[in-house]
């Protein structure tokens, strides 16, 4: 067998991709050249990697259980490129991260002092919804997911960050009913427990929008209610922008957690970041959420 690390790259970012075309565009390939890699690939197998789908390339059977070796050699190749600035003392590498919209407020925090400390080290921070994170960490695309609300049918380790406290808020103190609810999309984790507190208000009229904080500024504006994690609000409630409206059930309380899939294993740079989390996290608590934490 005659493989090499880049068909290995190639071959995962078909599947990443499900396209050839797309996936050349990303290595910043012609499409025939990554064509032939992938040919090249497919060689050293009897046994065929992918099949077209329609308009997609999904891998067979066999080429789901390469695609883990694949994984794992390139994450010990990865391993072996900063071995060398490990014993020297410093930490190089890529450091990937997805977080939930309302995570924003949260996960730079957690990163700011560690980033500092290593210069060598290359972060990507996503910023999307729920349903978004979790494909990205079900196809092994990031080192951890920053979530509120653990995804289903996946086998995931966590780290707990902070409490995430989700209230009632109005440009009043008290909730007028005339005035419509207000909405994330469908995929945000805030829109399902907002969906489950009012799932008996069916007369009340609703409106959806993508972001908190678009939200956020419907609110100001008295277009109606939301339900919002608190600790994206700080401002807007010192500044008297908004308030929260007491409502029985309130607040809904889950956690902001890390969380990184029990199979992958994880690169120098974030077991040294899950290490560095674990020894810090109360501190970070302590200097930058004590306004939150006593809310």
């Amino acid at each position: 067998m005659n493989f090499t690390f880049h068909q290995l790259k190639v071959f995962l970012e078909v599947l990443r991709c499900q396209n050839i075309t797309k996936a050349a565009d990303e290595m910043y390939m012609t499409q025939p050249a990554l064509s032939i890699q992938l040919k090249n690939f497919q060689k050293q197998f009897d046994i065929p990697l992918v099949e077209k789908e329609g308009k997609k390339l999904r891998p067979t059977d066999f080429g789901k259980s390469i695609a883990e070796i694949a994984e794992k050699i390139l994450g010990e190749a990865e391993g072996l490129n900063y071995k060398t600035k490990e014993y020297k003392g410093l930490i190089t590498g890529k450091l990937r991260i997805s977080s939930a919209s309302t995570g924003k407020y949260v996960i730079p925090y957690f990163l700011s002092e560690f980033v500092h400390k290593y210069p060598g080290i290359d972060l990507t921070l996503d910023v999307s919804n729920k349903t978004t994170v979790v494909k990205q960490l079900q196809n092994n695309e990031i080192d951890f997911a920053l979530v509120s609300v653990l995804p289903e049918k996946l086998e995931t380790n966590e780290e707990i960050l902070l409490e995430n406290k989700l209230y009632l808020i109005g440009a009043t103190k008290k909730i007028i009913e005339s005035r419509p609810l207000i909405y994330r999309e469908h995929g945000s984790a805030t829109r399902n427990a907002m969906s489950k507190y009012f799932r008996k208000s069916t007369k009340r009229k609703s409106i959806e929008l993508t972001s908190n904080e678009t939200v956020k500024q419907a609110v100001v504006a008295g277009l109606g209610h939301s339900i919002i994690p608190l600790i994206g609000m700080r401002n807007e409630l010192q500044n008297g922008d908004v308030h929260i409206v007491a409502s029985k059930g309130l607040p809904i309380l889950s956690h902001w957690r890390l969380i990184w899939l029990k199979k992958k294993n994880l690169s120098p740079v974030a077991s040294a970041y899950l290490d560095f989390i674990r020894k810090e996290k109360d501190t970070i608590i302590k200097k930058h959420f004590s306004w939150y934490v006593n809310y």
